[in-house]
């Protein structure tokens, strides 16, 4: 699935993601460990790897989206 970021703060690794319908989901420090990244930017496209469904949506996964 992929999304853009929407907000992010290096201390604590965390932040929200816009799914393309504009709809905010939070990802923890743990999905952002996940994915190996050092920063994430607002607006960059990202890919994510989601659990659950709608209210409990839950991201496990965060990584740049590449072509």
């Amino acid at each position: 699935m992929q999304a853009t970021a929407y907000t992010y703060d290096p201390e604590s690794r965390s932040g929200q993601v816009l799914l393309d319908d504009g709809t905010p989901v939070p990802f923890d420090a743990a999905a952002f460990d996940a994915g190996g990244l050092r920063l994430l930017r607002p607006g960059q496209r990202v890919r994510i790897e989601v659990e659950g469904a709608r209210e409990a949506l839950r991201i496990t996964l965060v990584t740049l989206q590449t072509l």
